[in-house]
């Protein structure tokens, strides 16, 4: 198979969706890859180590684009690369279709076989499906989330001025996190160890549960109701949303009401942005221009963070993709798909037709 790897074009995005490694495992299954020049440079990887494992370097992405079966990339296509997409080429990419109708009838319209990294599922403990794909990022944004966050309550940012660890005799900050998956476990995370004081919101129990006894015995676990929302929101400090439905539009659980009960220059980390945000004043930001301020609440809700800390994010978002890229490019999309529910969870569109129900929920589409 020929297999090409775009440079990302979407703002502030420096990962790469292949290291030098990937091109060497490819190449020694037997298919050709082709790189695009400065592809690899923002995560440290010139051409020249693309070059030595066997990469052919291409100067021009519409000839790469033109001349690749498969396109192996990181963020979704964007407006300048629809047109390049074609009948029949998989590409394999993360995509969030719920959060953006445009993409969607742009890869219904070229027939693309798109294969998204958010929607391809593993069986996991208890009986759970797990993101095998999304949980690199998801852990790293997690992470970033309170990082950021933290930084945003500083007074020159626009925030309240509270440090969220404290000191000896003053009160460390409160940190929400809405959501007890891999973003909202990371994120709490970081949030204890800097020395806040930490609720988690969820409404799965057994989730909570599962919180409970891995995170310090401080950790509060709140069941997510209406009233709870306005109460903790009233509490917080910092507003880590992490909530996911996978392949879905995030629920909406901050309203512009809310912001009313917040205390001023309080923070909303949106991670849950890439699937259209749970609070109904986030708006996509990138690292360029992070933050903006509704009501007296400063919003940060950047659509790729782990994009900052890109070797870190290339390295552990390539070390998951990487295998399932050498199965598409060795056995065919199609044979996985028919034998593994798994893969075919995350095969979206094919020859211009809507193959996932949550996206045809969130636009008003039929499936198949």
């Amino acid at each position: 198979m020929r297999i090409g790897v775009p440079k990302e074009i979407k703002r502030d995005e420096h990962r790469v969706g292949l290291r030098p490694v990937g091109v060497e495992v490819l190449k020694a299954s037997g298919h050709d890859v082709m790189i695009e020049r400065g592809a690899g440079v923002g995560s440290g990887l010139t051409d020249e180590l693309y070059q030595a494992a066997g990469a052919t370097i291409i100067d021009d992405p519409d000839t790469l684009w033109a001349q690749s079966e498969m396109i192996i990339k990181v963020k979704e296509p964007q407006a300048i690369e629809y047109p390049r997409m074609r009948s029949g080429q998989v590409v394999f990419t993360y995509f969030h279709f719920a959060a953006d109708r445009e993409l969607t009838l742009a890869a219904l319209e070229r027939g693309v076989t798109a294969v998204a990294y958010e929607t391809l599922t593993a069986p996991g403990p208890n009986g759970t499906v797990t993101l095998p794909l999304l949980t690199p990022m998801s852990e790293i944004a997690g992470r970033m989330a309170t990082q950021e966050g933290a930084k945003y309550l500083e007074k020159p940012f626009g925030g309240a001025g509270v440090l969220l660890g404290g000191v000896p005799g003053v009160e460390p900050g409160n940190v929400l996190v809405i959501g007890g998956g891999v973003v909202g476990y990371n994120a709490a995370t970081i949030a204890y160890g800097m020395g806040a004081h930490v609720a988690v919101m969820d409404i799965d129990i057994d989730q909570m549960r599962r919180l409970g006894s891995v995170m310090p015995r401080q950790l509060i676990t709140v069941y997510s109701d209406p009233e709870a929302v306005r109460e903790y929101l009233a509490w917080a400090d910092l507003v880590i949303g992490a909530v996911l439905v996978a392949g879905a539009k995030a629920p909406r659980l901050i309203t512009r009401e809310h912001l009313a009960l917040m205390k001023p220059g309080s923070v909303i980390v949106d991670v849950a942005i890439d699937q259209g945000g749970c609070a109904e004043t986030s708006r996509v930001t990138t690292h360029t221009d992070p933050v903006y301020e509704v009501d007296g609440v400063m919003h940060y809700c950047v659509g790729n963070m782990p994009g900052a800390v890109a070797r870190t994010s290339t390295w552990a978002l390539t070390n998951a993709t990487l295998p399932w890229a050498e199965r598409i490019a060795t056995r065919g999309w199609e044979t996985l798909a028919d034998r593994d529910e798994h893969f075919r969870a995350a095969v979206n569109t094919h020859a211009g037709k809507l193959l996932n129900e949550p996206v045809a929920r969130a636009h008003g589409l039929n499936v198949g």
